[in-house]
């Protein structure tokens, strides 16, 4: 129990990382992370990949925390998107959590796949969105952010993944749109996490020390670690320049699709 136990907080370091430099939650890498580890440990199979969902998405709140501060010192958060794009974002992540309990992992998994792809493709070609165009109006961003929502939720991800490639592509410059999706990051991991936690309340056979669907030894042990590499993550991305940090975000959302890729022909 010890060795898994000091597995988390090495889980941590990536994350936070992570985080910080691309404003994303780190979810998309520790949900597959946690499942192994969870299976290696012999949680029940069927609870298995829900206790994954939740504790990731439980540690989003903090990395998201050490992420958001870390970009807002450098000026990079628009407060305005923040505000407009929050509501959506806990409508429909709430959601999700919920929905997360039955709906069929593969169908998602091979569209939310298409979509990354696609969005990775974007940032490594440099795409340039016409110079007129704009973040939709207050509606069309609740509307967005609830779809939004719901996918990340259903990942266990910060969002970033999605919200980033959005606002390039309605000409929010990349370093701002990266701090933007850290924020954004927060009430889509408040929301998850407590849908994860009341949905599981009632289920029987999970492990000790969990709360719902959150595994609390995992997320302490994350979480401990990630608010202190976050910060590092952050600088290092408004060191970069704008071209390389796009390429860098596409690569990452390239090997996470590729990563799902392999699990849908493998699994």
């Amino acid at each position: 129990m010890t060795i898994w136990w000091l597995s988390y907080p090495l889980l941590g370091v990536f994350a936070g990382f992570v985080a910080g430099l691309f404003g994303v939650g780190g979810g998309l890498t520790i949900v597959p992370l946690l499942f192994m580890i969870f299976t290696a440990q012999a949680f029940p199979v069927e609870h298995s990949m829900h206790l994954a969902l939740g504790t990731s998405m439980a540690t989003i709140v903090f990395t998201s925390i050490a992420s958001m501060r870390a970009h807002h010192r450098h000026g990079a958060v628009r407060w305005d998107i923040v505000k407009s794009f929050a509501p959506g974002l806990v409508i429909g992540t709430l959601s999700g959590s919920f929905i997360a309990t039955w709906v069929p992992t593969r169908p998602l998994a091979m569209v939310f796949t298409a979509i990354v792809y696609y969005a990775a493709l974007q940032m490594a070609l440099d795409f340039k969105p016409k110079p007129h165009r704009q973040l939709p109006g207050t509606p069309g961003m609740v509307i967005t952010g609830t779809l939004f929502g719901v996918v990340s939720s259903l990942v266990a991800a910060g969002g970033g993944f999605l919200t980033i490639p959005f606002m390039v592509f309605c000409n929010v410059v990349i370093h701002h749109a990266v701090g933007t999706s850290a924020a954004l990051g927060f009430p889509i991991a408040v929301a998850g996490t407590v849908g994860y936690i009341l949905s599981g309340l009632k289920t029987s056979g999970l492990p000790d020390f969990s709360l719902g669907y959150v595994y609390l030894p995992a997320f302490v042990g994350v979480v401990a670690v990630s608010f202190l590499t976050a910060p590092v993550g952050a600088r290092l991305a408004h060191k970069l320049p704008v071209k390389q940090l796009k390429r860098a975000f596409g690569g990452f959302l390239a090997l996470l699709a590729s990563k799902m890729l392999h699990g849908l022909l493998t699994g």
